[in-house]
């Protein structure tokens, strides 16, 4: 029987787990405790008992979280984390009972690809996000803002002045044997780049994604090919994750395709058939598996079209549009 407090426990102390066995008992403890997601796999026709694959899970679209309140149990929130959206958008809201398992599942994640905080100063550029107190990422660069323990990490504006003091805290990464770590959303480092060329020899560059309408859509090489040219960081890294996950992938140095921690996982779906899985190097929609979700939902089918490769890195192509989300009208209730 699945007990909350224990996988809670071994969460938190790193404790090794089997990822398959833990993702199964999770999921029929979600599928009796979440409303929302029970009332999702009974529509289906699914006896969650039954089981016993990782394919065979339904997925539930990420939609949900804008229109549910997602929770599984129930609780009184540490704090209600929100998507990005202008005021005729309904946003996503994610109910997360405990800060101290997306503290611990940021941080394993940030240390696994990038390495201790302590060993940058860490300046993040995100303006829009600022503007809110409900935005993960602020939470997260802010705490990992806190862990470098360097009085020169923090926020930057995006404004005449961000050029100049990026380009001295280059320097002073340097003398204080460091590595500057400039974090930012697409178009605010896109911006950066097309106003100004500097020589960030000391810096890697992780963006974190996030046109949000801002700008033209442009793809991920085509953003660190401009990056590489004007700003000429050591290093350039990507961050995939979402308001509806606790958890991030990221891609090695120079690379495009998106690494998991131990506690994430990756499928694919066919976008004409949401319960049919595809193979490896198939194009079709994500499905991500994330055990941090213990208070909401760990089975997130998302509007992000991709792939998976034989090391079970993945790559993101794209975006569902209107048809394609016909398509997996199987979801829906």
């Amino acid at each position: 029987m699945f007990s909350k407090e224990k996988f809670i426990h071994a969460f938190l102390s790193e404790s090794n787990w089997d990822f398959r066995e833990t993702a199964l008992s999770l999921f029929r403890y979600q599928a009796k405790e979440n409303m929302i997601y029970r009332e999702f796999v009974d529509t289906l026709h699914i006896n969650p008992d039954k089981i016993t694959r990782l394919e065979d899970i339904p997925f539930l679209p990420i939609e949900f979280f804008k229109q549910h309140p997602v929770k599984t149990g129930n609780f009184l929130p540490e704090v209600v984390f929100t998507s990005s959206g202008t005021t005729q958008t309904i946003v996503s809201k994610h109910f997360v009972e405990q800060l101290s398992i997306y503290k611990k599942s940021f941080t394993r994640c940030f240390n696994q690809f990038l390495g201790e905080p302590e060993e940058y100063i860490i300046i993040a550029l995100l303006p829009s996000y600022t503007e809110r107190d409900s935005s993960s990422l602020v939470y997260m660069m802010n705490e990992l803002i806190q862990a470098s323990k360097h009085p020169l990490s923090g926020f930057a504006e995006l404004n005449e002045t961000t050029a100049k003091k990026i380009e001295q805290l280059d320097n002073e990464a340097k003398m204080a044997n460091r590595r500057l770590l400039l974090a930012g959303v697409s178009f605010a480092l896109l911006h950066l780049c097309e106003h100004h060329r500097l020589n960030l020899a000391q810096s890697v560059i992780l963006e974190t994604g996030g046109m949000k309408g801002r700008r033209k859509e442009i793809t991920r090489e085509e953003l660190h090919a401009k990056l590489q040219d004007k700003l000429a960081p050591s290093g350039i890294i990507s961050e995939y994750g979402m308001t509806e996950l606790l958890s991030q992938a990221y891609t090695l140095n120079g690379g495009t395709s998106f690494f998991t921690p131990p506690q994430m996982k990756v499928l694919v779906r066919d976008i004409n058939d949401p319960f049919c899985i595809l193979p490896k190097l198939k194009n079709g929609a994500l499905n991500i598996i994330d055990l941090a979700n213990i208070s909401s939902c760990a089975f997130l089918a998302t509007a992000d079209i991709g792939k998976i490769h034989p090391d079970d890195s993945f790559e993101v192509l794209g975006r569902l549009d209107n048809s394609d989300l016909r398509g997996c009208n199987l979801m829906y209730y």
